[in-house]
């Protein structure tokens, strides 16, 4: 009887970029990781304190530019979840096939990627002529709301999957 590449391959996860991630949202993925059984892994380049949790783990990474990002684009596979604001790295992991959400639950897809780095290339080159952009607005409880149920939609994914 032969194996079947599902009994070999881990379950999918989801990757924090966590050096940006706001603590509500990472309260949230803490009590989602415990109630779902999903592995959630924080990625940073400083220690990131979790609640003790066999489904719960922080990544430090070196600091510099774009460690973590590279950590978590190296290790994210088909079907995981990487939570970023990083639109570059959601870029990289879409392209591996993973799943990408903003802690405000706005996906990051195969078809609007293109049109989001082209937006923050351009903010980009705003900032860099010296226009005030001003940064993200706050996040408000119907960002926490819509995180929140784009996480449970992809837990239900992968339950049924």
């Amino acid at each position: 009887m032969h194996a079947d590449v599902s009994d070999t391959d881990p379950p999918p996860q989801v990757w924090v970029d966590a050096d940006a991630c706001p603590v509500v949202i990472r309260d949230i993925l803490f009590r989602a990781a415990e109630r779902a059984q999903v592995h959630v892994t924080f990625v940073a380049n400083q220690w990131v304190r979790t609640p003790a949790s066999r489904y719960l783990r922080a990544l430090q990474v070196a600091g510099g530019y774009d460690v973590a990002d590279d950590a978590i684009a190296e290790r994210a596979r088909p079907d995981d979840l990487v939570v970023t604001q990083d639109i570059p790295l959601a870029a990289r992991v879409v392209e591996r096939g993973a799943d990408a959400i903003d802690p405000r639950g706005q996906r990051f897809t195969p078809d609007n990627i293109a049109e989001r780095l082209s937006m923050r290339n351009f903010m980009d080159e705003l900032r860099g002529a010296g226009v005030q952009t001003g940064g993200p607005a706050a996040l408000h409880a119907r960002d926490r709301q819509a995180f929140a149920s784009r996480l449970d939609q992809w837990i239900a994914a992968r339950k049924r999957g």
